[in-house]
């Protein structure tokens, strides 16, 4: 999954937990001398949430996004797929959005990874709550890096604020809470390629779930109120958390989306 430039990047991530509170210094814009250059030679793994927003911003499917922007990986332990940015085959292995003089030509809609930068972030929780108390931080920096010797400081709720990723959290917190129950089973129990892939197609390829859902007999084996049934059907992040959901009753057999009685 990792990927490189010929000029190897170093990072380090700095073994410190932060807390919402901590405070650190740190600003990225065109007059920095490294711009642009953490877009180069880089693994930037994409949420559910990044392909809704980033299709949209393109104007095309999540199938024609997937085929022309992702390349896919299984992540080890979870054995679930995931997905991560396909870098142009230049020198620098660049992502594909980023100008040298410009920066960033979807920045409104650029990834959770990016916006973090230069924060990580963790949980000792098995539930993942992306809000709660246990949630931890930690600085990633990287060799090249000058943001870190500007003088504007946050804290890192002011951080994720301004970057926007509080709602980006919310939304892939089902997820989220996916990998991290898988990565809590034995090893030794592997999913059917089939849970694989409907796992895919619910997180990742979300033009594609909703004719799974409205133009198959989804609804005659599974019990979903009305209500529910109207509001996903227009709304890609409702349809989106639905699939999580349906996923978590599907692979856990746990949530509130249960198997018709009729079709045990």
């Amino acid at each position: 999954m990792n990927t490189s430039s010929d000029k190897e990047i170093k990072s380090e991530v700095i073994p410190e937990q932060m807390g919402y509170d901590t405070k650190f210094k740190f600003k990225c814009h065109k007059g920095v001398k490294c711009f642009t250059k953490c877009c180069r030679g880089i693994d930037i793994m994409l949420t559910p949430y990044d392909i809704i927003t980033m299709k949209k911003r393109l104007g095309i499917t999540s199938e024609e996004f997937l085929a022309i922007y992702a390349d896919i990986h299984i992540l080890e332990k979870a054995d679930l797929p995931v997905v991560t940015l396909k870098l142009l085959d230049d020198d620098q292995k660049s992502c594909p959005f980023v100008e040298d003089a410009e920066g960033c030509t979807i920045y409104e809609d650029r990834p959770s990874t990016c916006r973090y930068y230069p924060l990580g972030m963790g949980s000792l929780s098995y539930a993942s709550e992306m809000n709660s108390s246990d949630a931890f931080f930690f600085m990633v920096k990287e060799s090249h890096c000058l943001g870190f010797e500007e003088p504007k400081e946050w804290s890192v709720a002011e951080w994720r604020e301004d970057q926007g990723v509080n709602i980006r959290d919310e939304v892939n917190a089902g997820w989220t809470d996916l990998i991290v129950r898988k990565k809590t089973v034995p090893a030794s129990i592997k999913l059917a390629e089939q849970s694989k892939k409907m796992f895919f197609t619910a997180c990742y390829d979300i033009d594609k779930f909703r004719r799974f859902v409205f133009e198959s007999s989804f609804f005659e084996k599974f019990t979903v109120d009305p209500a529910r049934v109207e509001e996903i059907k227009a709304d890609d992040v409702k349809l989106l958390q639905f699939g999580f959901e349906w996923l978590k009753s599907l692979l856990f057999t746990e949530g509130d989306i249960k198997v018709n009685k009729d079709n045990k």
